[in-house]
């Protein structure tokens, strides 16, 4: 008994030490990184969003083709819906890949090939802007875009989710705000390319190039986070390397002593919690986080955009201001508050991980569906009892804020339950569980485009 009290003793003053050796993040540029990173992630869903007016134009009016008079006659590809659902499934799909073949594929290699393929489908698109296209064909190339661009981003999302886990919760915190950041990011590009005195498609081909950098950009911040300090350590804190160090520290000790049956029970009891968990024992851990997560996204994705684009300004004498109303009170205001609400957990936490007011306030945002159903949506099926611009731009702002706030602390209460080993594969499950909200949102739109 007394020898396994001084490896047990021995353990403490181990992990102590190293808890003391940990490097700080000199100029928060770690943070930086990783706020850079989160940004990353979400660029494609983002801009392909954005760019609604964009597509829809190009898909109704015919391209600069000798026969234009024969595409006179547009037909609906209802963009919106078909550009969510063909963005999630993909997402959703290679998601779950992902968390469970996370071991067979080295990280490195996951994250920097996607960005990669990210980098060149986003080019895709960009040289697209200047090439002439039937609107079928036109079509059929951007859903097969949004197809592979959103596969590659749920391997980039999955894989970074389970990394920063690794890391402190504010750092979690600092992801999901970068997440929060791209979709201002698109929106501006968007508004700029709408209020420019240039044509149509060299404002679309500016829009869809600053993604391109953005995403160099990304991979330049990921290739650099080894290199530092503060990030090789945490990255290194494997339960594996620390069950190294205690056997070190172990057969520096008397021959002897090791013999003893004490030793022996005691060396078992300490490397068996030290094996990772399987999926599933995992997921029974982080199910109430996986639940709550599924369900705010669902409930995002089932109205926005396909819903809230719908929604007109009240002031049609202001050509200016109804060209731009989409564009300001239905993307930036949702992602502007929705990067308020992600980044509100890093100074407040409620309610807590373990009070029933937290799945209470995720359900709870089940009223924003009938709110903004009933917002001015011309010729809708429904009675329309906001009408003022200022009532749909509030409505919004709550709904994103919180949108943001929750999702952000599913994402950073996750990794509080689960040992330090298991962070990653609780990170992958709640990347999977974040989709399976979105996909879910998505088909749950058609249903909701079709009361409206």
């Amino acid at each position: 008994m007394k020898a396994k009290n001084d490896v047990l003793n021995c353990d403490r003053n181990y992990l102590r030490m190293l808890k003391e050796s940990a490097p700080t993040d000199r100029g928060n540029i770690v943070a930086a990184i990783i706020f850079m990173l989160g940004l990353g992630t979400l660029l494609p869903w983002n801009f392909f969003m954005t760019a609604s007016q964009y597509f829809n134009k190009q898909l109704v009016t015919p391209s600069n083709v000798s026969n234009a008079s024969s595409g006179a006659i547009s037909k609906d590809y209802n963009y919106d819906s078909w550009m969510a659902l063909l963005s999630q499934l993909p997402l959703l799909l290679f998601t779950l890949l992902n968390s469970f073949l996370y071991q067979r594929v080295s990280e490195r290699i996951r994250v920097a090939f996607s960005l990669v393929a990210i980098f060149l489908l986003f080019s895709l698109t960009a040289a697209l802007v200047r090439v002439p296209l039937q609107p079928y064909t036109f079509f059929s190339i951007t859903m097969a875009t949004i197809w592979f661009i959103n596969m590659f981003s749920a391997v980039l999302q999955g894989s970074l989710f389970g990394v920063v886990g690794l890391f402190p919760p504010r750092y979690s915190t600092l992801f999901m705000s970068g997440q929060g950041l791209a979709g201002i990011f698109a929106a501006i590009a968007m508004l700029c390319s709408i209020l420019g005195n240039t044509d149509i498609n060299s404002a679309a081909l500016g829009y869809f190039i600053t993604p391109c950098v953005a995403t160099l950009g990304t991979l330049l911040c990921y290739l650099l986070l080894p290199h530092l300090k503060f990030a090789r350590f945490h990255l290194s804190r494997r339960m594996s390397d620390e069950e190294e160090n205690m056997k070190e520290l172990l057969s520096s000790g008397d021959k002897k002593a090791e013999k003893k049956e004490g030793i022996d029970v005691s060396r078992k009891l300490m490397s068996e919690p030290e094996e990772r968990s399987s999926v599933l024992v995992v997921s029974r851990k982080i199910w109430t986080m996986a639940v709550c997560v599924t369900c705010v996204f669902a409930v995002t994705l089932s109205v926005f955009p396909v819903i809230t684009v719908r929604v007109k300004s009240v002031y049609k004498d202001s050509a200016t201001w109804d060209k731009v109303f989409t564009c300001v009170c239905c993307f930036i205001v949702f992602n502007a508050m929705d990067l308020v609400g992600r980044s509100a957990p890093s100074l407040a936490q409620w309610p807590s991980k373990d009070s029933w007011l937290f799945p209470a306030a995720v359900a709870s945002r089940l009223v924003f569906v009938p709110l903004l159903m009933t917002c001015n949506i011309p010729d809708s099926k429904l009675s329309v009892f906001f009408h003022h611009d200022a009532a749909f731009a509030t409505i919004m702002a709550l709904f994103a804020f919180s949108n943001g706030y929750l999702a952000s602390l599913c994402m950073a209460y996750a990794p509080q339950l689960v040992r330090h080993k298991d962070c990653e594969t609780a990170g992958s499950l709640m990347t999977f569980f974040l989709v399976l909200g979105l996909a879910l949102g998505a088909s749950l739109s058609f249903l909701l485009g079709m009361l409206v």
